[in-house]
């Protein structure tokens, strides 16, 4: 071997190596796999020693039911079976449930609390919430609007005890408070604890206040340092929530819904939206949310959910009641003292802007109004507007139309400088054709560099009207992911739509055509066929330019495209679209009126007679210098051949 073959070989190990040391398990992470082999070995043995103790009760209740036979009256024999069967009961239950052996069996009862906003049901079993309805929301067919319900959420603690792994979802929470009647009676506040002996318990403390979608929720453990594993450094918080489909799209509504987080010290991230994801958070966490397109349910800890944090989503394309499957283990400290507390709240409520944002936890980030710029727009420009013409309380057909009168005045000067960049391409266009046939297609280069010579001596910008289209685009994006999300639009009717937030139907196929949709949307309609129209009379404008004949066929085929993705859109959105090209129209008759094309004719030439300035653009250098290295390999691909 060489020198060379041994460095190589010396880099392959050191990358090896390394690669191997990065890629290691933490030692928390180490820790978490120790627990979950020790758990699975502890049940199995568990499991063993059960079988083992049935069998043997079983020996002894049938020796006690012969015995009893033999001895007594048929009346005595059966209370004294009964006892016996009884107190076997009770011990079976100590050997398999150890100290929460007294919480196994119970009655699922519920007990409420509300308030201006909405009303929480919580169950004796798990002393979880099992129900939460919006008061002032109704679903797309005005029924009830409940985030959680019975059978579409689960929540839990899970930790070892005595060997076994519990779980307090399926164990029965005794309701603390004086005077408390469970059946009827409407509280803001109370506790939940199980009992696992005298002053040993875990207690869940539910809090809520007046006209606030935010309920406190604590967890605090007494007693419960010698029940626990002594080897657990904390305990697993298991939630999971099925989202309820409530908005007139199903997949529509998949498709804004998944997992938000917040990490403790830094931004907001989230699962994906339209796909099935599975991911495994390595650091601490401030929140959590299971976010629908206009609800969310959020998990909030004081002092932060410890890492690692596992979250997952699955859609529900064929449910008819559910749209999503999201569910997240959480971690939460336990030192093992006497009395602990773990300060949570719980966010259940709509996904409106300011609503979120008075909390000062970013929640807010849940609704997408885009990254960037676009973002900067929606949050500081377009909600605030939104907002203060909401205050007039009229229809929100109205309130979107106003919106793209004002955002068209702002934009009318861009809109003007446009048009006349156009109109000057328009003027030119004689002279463009004249050299199109002088040099034909014999010579590309040449007719090239003679149509932007033209232009230069001119003074004019080919791509001059493209700029301030360019400066218009954050608007339109911004407004692109503004309507989907706006809550305010929700089962706000406006014409023929029912619902600005989501699509309107002026007939239904019965039946789904591949990129389109089983519905047809009038909005949508329009909206295609004022941007076709729009573009029509902006080619008509530029005429053939030599620079844009490559993109005319897509812009044409655009409109196309988005009739099939509107379709499913809300309404509000191509509304607003339709509106801002008809606006447009009317700003261009009016330019046009005072615009003299003659007058920007004669200013053309004379530009062309003054000496040609010597200093060009930095946009006219780059096309030359395009050319030039274009044609310099076109005569050394000629002298090759």
């Amino acid at each position: 071997m060489d020198k060379n073959s041994i460095i190589g070989l010396a880099l392959i190990a050191a990358i090896l190596i390394g690669f191997s040391v990065f890629n290691s398990p933490s030692k928390e992470e180490l820790a978490v796999v120790k627990r979950k082999n020790d758990s699975i070995a502890a049940v199995a043995k568990l499991a063993e020693k059960e079988k083992q103790q049935v069998q043997l009760r079983t020996e002894v209740l049938k020796t006690v039911a012969d015995t009893l036979k033999d001895t007594a009256s048929n009346d005595t024999t059966s209370i004294l079976a009964a006892s016996v069967k009884d107190s076997l009961k009770e011990v079976n239950q100590k050997n398999i449930y150890g100290a929460f052996y007294q919480s196994v069996d119970g009655k699922d009862e519920t007990i409420t609390i509300e308030n201006e906003l909405m009303k929480v049901g919580i169950s004796s079993k798990g002393g979880r919430i099992r129900s939460v309805e919006l008061k002032k929301y109704t679903t797309f067919d005005k029924k009830p609007l409940f985030l959680v319900e019975p059978d579409s959420s689960k929540f839990g603690l899970s930790f070892i005890s005595q060997n076994r792994i519990y779980n307090t979802d399926s164990l029965y929470f005794k309701a603390q408070s004086e005077g408390f009647t469970i059946t009827g009676d409407t509280k803001k506040a109370f506790a939940m604890r199980l009992y696992a002996g005298d002053n040993k318990y875990i207690e869940y403390q539910y809090k809520l206040s007046g006209n606030n979608y935010m309920l406190d929720f604590n967890i605090n453990i007494v007693g419960m340092q010698e029940v626990i594993a002594a080897n657990s450094t904390g305990l697993d918080l298991n939630w999971s929530q099925k989202a309820m489909k409530h908005e007139k799209g199903h997949k529509g509504e998949q498709d804004a819904s998944t997992i938000y987080y917040k990490h403790f010290d830094d931004e907001v991230d989230y699962l994906s939206e339209m796909k099935d994801e599975k991911e495994s958070i390595p650091t601490k966490l401030k929140w959590v949310a299971f976010k629908q397109q206009f609800f969310t349910s959020v998990l909030v800890s004081k002092t932060g959910f410890e890492k690692p944090t596992d979250i997952e989503t699955i859609g529900l394309p064929y449910s008819k009641k559910y749209v999503k499957s999201m569910s997240a283990s959480l971690s939460l400290p336990y030192g093992h003292q006497a009395s602990e507390s773990i300060e949570m709240s719980m966010y259940f409520g709509p996904n409106h802007y300011k609503t979120l944002k008075q909390y000062d936890l970013a929640l807010e980030k849940q609704i997408p109004l885009g990254w960037g710029i676009f973002g900067w727009v929606n949050r500081f420009c377009v909600i605030p507007v939104f907002n203060f013409l909401s205050g007039f309380n009229l229809n929100y057909g109205i309130i979107i139309l106003i919106l793209t009168v004002l955002i068209k005045i702002v934009l009318l000067p861009l809109t003007y400088k446009a048009y006349l960049s156009t109109a000057k391409m328009k003027v030119l266009k004689p002279e463009v054709d004249e050299i199109n046939l002088k040099f034909g297609t014999d010579d590309p280069m040449k007719k090239q560099q003679t149509v932007m010579a033209l232009y230069r001596k001119a003074g004019v910008n080919p791509l001059g009207g493209c700029l301030p289209m360019l400066l218009q685009m954050p608007i339109l994006i911004a407004m692109f992911r503004f309507f989907p999300s706006s809550i305010e639009l929700r089962q706000q009717p406006f014409l023929w739509a029912t619902d600005l937030s989501t699509y309107d139907s002026i007939y239904n196929f019965g039946f789904e055509i591949p990129f389109y949709g089983d519905h047809v949307s009038l909005f949508t309609l329009l909206m295609t066929v004022s941007t076709i129209i729009y573009t029509r009379m902006n080619n008509q404008l530029t005429g053939d330019n030599p620079q844009m004949a490559q993109m005319k066929w897509i812009m044409y085929l655009m409109p196309i495209v988005f009739l099939g993705v509107f379709n499913n859109y809300a309404a509000g959105l191509s509304y607003y679209y339709f509106l801002a090209n008809m606006l447009t129209f009317g700003q261009q008759w009016l330019i046009k009126r005072f615009v003299d094309e003659d007058a920007i004719h004669r200013k053309i030439q004379e530009n062309k007679k003054k000496p040609e300035s010597a200093k060009k653009s930095s946009f006219q250098q780059k096309l030359e210098t395009m050319a030039k290295q274009q044609q310099q390999r076109a005569l050394q691909n000629g002298k090759k051949k």
